[in-house]
């Protein structure tokens, strides 16, 4: 009986506690409020959605990327259920949707969305954890994006540090995709590769942005508040340039928006400027009917869900492709 008494006692103090908190939060006046978060006039941020659950591995490896105390990256990396040993698997290298601010690739939701890709197109996954605003505001997210690239690159000689990858993975086979800011970040990664000398051994054949975000269509204060560069609407990372788009260092782009998603516009604009680029590569738009907002992630089981999972995984392995 006393081990009940002092259980009840223990759940009324959070109780009480937990009250506190929310009424002093309550008491702060807000100056700024937005979709993933509220910013108080003494300069405090509050996120507006629980933070992340990190569940651990099973049939997955988890990765650090970058061991820098200012600018760690990790990431989630995954194999087919019956990965064939003998042959090697197309790499997808996977950013995650988060508002910039939010979620992680830890989630249980992402997890499985990532184990389910890797599944159905028989890929190996490389989901990347990056940096979230406030601890590590943008662009700091688009050069851990990089980065994580860069890291993938590392194992083309077969002797980078990640034995998965070296012993596993396909390097002339790269595809790099997102959902929501994951494709924003997909987008940037994919246009600094037409930039770049990749070795010899490594190829970006494909570009997969789900439900992407881009600015222009009249949502942007909440990405401008959080960029530390402050050069506005015409950022190029919030607004593709003509010339980054006519980079993309890639052949092939898949752009999927949700019919019920405010940012089903971003994703139409972003094909039709892609088009009017001078690109040299092929894209195709893909509406997914019934959905929202990255609700193929959150509600895999729905027929439409299991639509998109089977459209990036025909992309991944069209057959007519030579790259």
């Amino acid at each position: 009986m006393a081990t009940a008494r002092w259980s009840s006692i223990s759940l009324s103090t959070t109780t009480i506690k937990k009250r506190r908190v929310e009424a002093t939060m309550e008491e702060k006046e807000v100056s700024l409020e937005f979709p993933f978060f509220r910013v108080y006039k003494d300069g405090g941020v509050e996120l507006l959605h629980s933070p992340p659950v990190f569940y651990p591995p099973s049939d997955v490896k988890d990765a650090v990327i970058s061991s820098d105390p200012c600018a760690p990256v990790s990431a989630r990396i995954f194999l087919p259920k019956t990965p064939n040993r003998n042959n090697k698997l197309p790499v997808l290298l996977f950013f995650h949707g988060s508002g910039f601010c939010a979620n992680s690739a830890f989630t249980e939701e992402y997890s499985n969305h990532v184990a389910a890709i890797a599944n159905e197109a028989k890929v190996l996954a490389v989901s990347v954890e990056y940096a979230k605003f406030p601890a590590r505001p943008p662009p700091e997210c688009y050069e851990d994006a990089w980065r994580s690239l860069q890291w993938v690159v590392l194992h083309a000689d077969g002797d980078g540090p990640e034995p998965w990858l070296n012993d596993l993975a396909d390097l002339q086979r790269v595809f790099i995709a997102g959902s929501g800011t994951g494709g924003n970040l997909s987008h940037w990664v994919a246009s600094l590769v037409g930039k770049t000398v990749l070795p010899r051994r490594v190829s970006v054949e494909g570009a997969i942005l789900v439900h992407p975000f881009f600015g222009g269509i009249g949502d942007d204060d909440q990405w401008l508040f959080m960029c530390k560069e402050k050069n506005g609407p015409e950022n190029p990372r919030l607004k593709p340039r003509a010339e980054d788009l006519q980079s993309l260092g890639c052949k092939r782009v898949l752009v999927c928006v949700a019919e019920k998603d405010p940012l089903l516009v971003a994703g139409r604009n972003y094909v039709t400027a892609l088009k009017k680029s001078g690109w040299s590569g092929s894209v195709e738009l893909v509406e997914n009917q019934g959905l929202g907002h990255c609700e193929h992630v959150y509600k895999p089981y729905e027929d439409n869900s299991r639509e998109v999972l089977k459209k990036i995984a025909s992309f991944i392995n069209e057959k007519n492709c030579r790259c």
